[in-house]
C-alpha cells in the first residue's frame, strides 16, 4: 500500500523555512522519484530525488543542459550571446571555467590555507570577548566573503555587501527585507563595472584581473562578460561556507553526542565531520536542467525542453547509498555525498577553496568557543535554492 503523501511543494520557502524538506524528499524518493511537480507561473517541472538519478543527470549535459537557466523560473542572466558560465555546457563552458580553473585546483588552493587560517582568527577574534553574537553574520558570513574579496582584489566590506545582495537574488519573491532580486543584481553589475574599469586600466595580481584580460572560446572577455563571471564568484564564492558553518554547527548543537566525539578528537574527525555536515546540509537545494531531446529517466518519458530538477539535499540522504541517512554521524565514511554537485562539468570549482574555510573556522570555533550553545531561535533564508540559517543567535563564555 502506498504511503500517503505529505503535501509536496518544493517552491514554496515555506517548505523551507527549517531546512530541507526531507518529510517531502523521503516520500518522494519511496514512491515517485522522478515526479511532476506543477509551477504556478511556468509550465511545471520534474523533480528528481534519488542519489543515482541526480549525479546521472549533473553529468549529462547533452541530454540534460544548463541553458537557459540552473533556476527553475524561467529567468536567465542571458544578454545576446553574453551568458554566465553556470548557465552554460561545454565546450563553452570549458572555455570560460579555464579561465580561473588553475587558481582553484588543490595545490593552489592549499597554498591560500595560511591566509585563510589568519582570517579565521580574526573573525574570531571580533566576537571572542563579547559572549554572544549571530553565528551568521558576525562569523560564518565573514569567512567567504573575505576570502572571495582579496581574492577578486577588493576591499572585505564591499565583499560583505555584495553577498548580501546574492540573498535578495536567491530570495522567495516578496520575502526579502532588502531590494528585489532584479534590483539587487543591477546593484550588484554596478559595481562589477567599476571594478573592471579600474582593473582594465591597472591591472593587479587577481581574480578580477586575470578575467578582464582573459580570452575564452576564441574572444576577448568583454565588460558584460566580466559582470556575469564577477556576480557568480560573489554568489558561489560565499554559499556553501556561510551555510555550511552555520548550518553545521546547528547540526552539532542538536546532536550533543557527535559534538562531544567530535571535540575529544578535533584533529582527528574534523575532516569526516566536515563531509558529513555538507552530505547534512546540503547548501545548495538544487540545480535545474532543461532536457535537449525526448528521452526516458525511470520510466517517465521527459519531453524536449522540459524542466528536469535535481535536488541534493534529497540524494544526500537516500538509503540506498548511505546507511542510516537521518543519523548525523561525524565519523561516517565512506561519505560520497554531492554536496558541490557530484561530478560532472559543473562540479563546485571552489570546493577544494571552500573546504579549507570550513574547516579552518569551524577548527577556531570549537577550539577558542568550547561552550558555545544557542541563545535564541534561528531563523532560516526565505529560499527554495539555498538552505542555511540567516541568523543564529549563539552565547559562549568570553574569552
Amino acid at each position: 500500500m502506498t504511503e500517503l503523501a505529505p503535501p509536496i511543494d518544493l517552491l514554496s520557502s515555506g517548505s523551507f523555512a527549517c531546512g530541507q524538506p526531507h518529510e517531502q524528499f523521503r516520500w518522494l524518493r519511496e514512491n515517485d522519484p522522478v515526479h511532476w511537480h506543477p509551477e504556478p507561473d511556468g509550465p511545471g517541472f520534474w523533480a528528481v530525488t534519488r542519489y543515482d538519478d541526480v549525479r546521472a543527470v549533473g553529468r549529462d549535459p547533452k541530454t540534460y543542459s544548463s541553458a537557459p537557466t540552473i533556476m527553475i523560473p524561467d529567468t536567465s542572466m542571458d544578454v545576446g550571446d553574453h551568458t554566465m558560465m553556470i548557465s552554460t555546457d561545454p565546450p563553452r563552458h570549458t572555455g570560460l571555467r579555464r579561465i580561473l580553473a588553475r587558481d582553484f585546483v588543490p595545490r593552489a588552493a592549499r597554498l591560500l590555507r595560511p591566509r585563510i587560517e589568519e582570517l579565521a582568527t580574526t573573525i574570531v577574534d571580533g566576537v571572542a570577548a563579547r559572549g554572544t553574537c549571530d553565528l551568521v553574520t558576525d562569523v560564518a558570513g565573514l569567512m567567504p566573503s573575505y576570502v572571495i574579496a582579496e581574492l577578486l582584489g577588493i576591499p572585505h566590506a564591499d565583499g560583505v555587501a555584495l553577498y548580501a545582495l546574492t540573498e535578495a537574488v536567491h530570495a522567495t519573491p516578496g520575502e526579502s527585507d532588502g531590494p528585489t532580486g532584479p534590483e539587487a543584481a543591477a546593484q550588484m553589475f554596478a559595481y562589477a563595472s567599476e571594478v573592471w574599469r579600474t582593473k582594465r586600466d591597472h591591472p593587479a595580481d587577481d581574480l578580477a584581473s586575470t578575467i578582464i584580460h582573459a580570452e575564452a572560446n576564441g574572444r576577448q572577455l568583454d565588460e558584460l562578460d566580466f559582470q556575469l563571471y564577477f556576480m557568480l564568484l560573489i554568489d558561489a564564492g560565499g554559499d556553501t561556507t556561510r551555510n555550511l558553518v552555520s548550518a553545521g554547527m546547528r547540526a552539532l548543537f542538536d546532536h550533543p553526542d557527535q559534538r562531544a566525539r567530535l571535540a575529544a578528537d578535533l584533529d582527528g574527525l574534523l575532516p569526516t565531520a566536515v563531509e558529513e555536515m555538507l552530505r547534512w546540509v546540503s547548501p545548495v537545494v538544487y540545480m535545474r536542467r532543461t532536457a535537449t531531446c525526448d528521452t526516458e529517466l525511470r520510466g517517465r518519458t521527459i519531453t524536449a525542453g522540459d524542466k528536469v530538477v535535481i535536488y541534493y539535499g534529497s540524494a544526500n540522504r537516500d538509503p540506498a547509498v548511505f546507511a542510516d541517512p537521518e543519523r548525523f554521524d561525524v565519523t561516517r565514511t565512506p561519505n560520497e555525498h554531492v554536496a558541490f554537485g557530484g561530478g560532472g562539468p559543473h562540479f563546485c570549482l571552489g570546493a577544494h577553496v571552500g573546504r579549507i574555510e570550513i574547516h579552518a573556522l569551524l577548527r577556531e570555533l570549537l577550539t577558542r568557543l568550547p561552550d558555545i550553545e544557542p541563545d535564541g531561535p534561528t531563523t532560516w533564508l526565505p529560499s527554495s535554492f539555498i538552505s542555511g540559517p540567516k541568523s543564529m543567535p549563539v552565547r559562549f563564555t568570553p574569552e
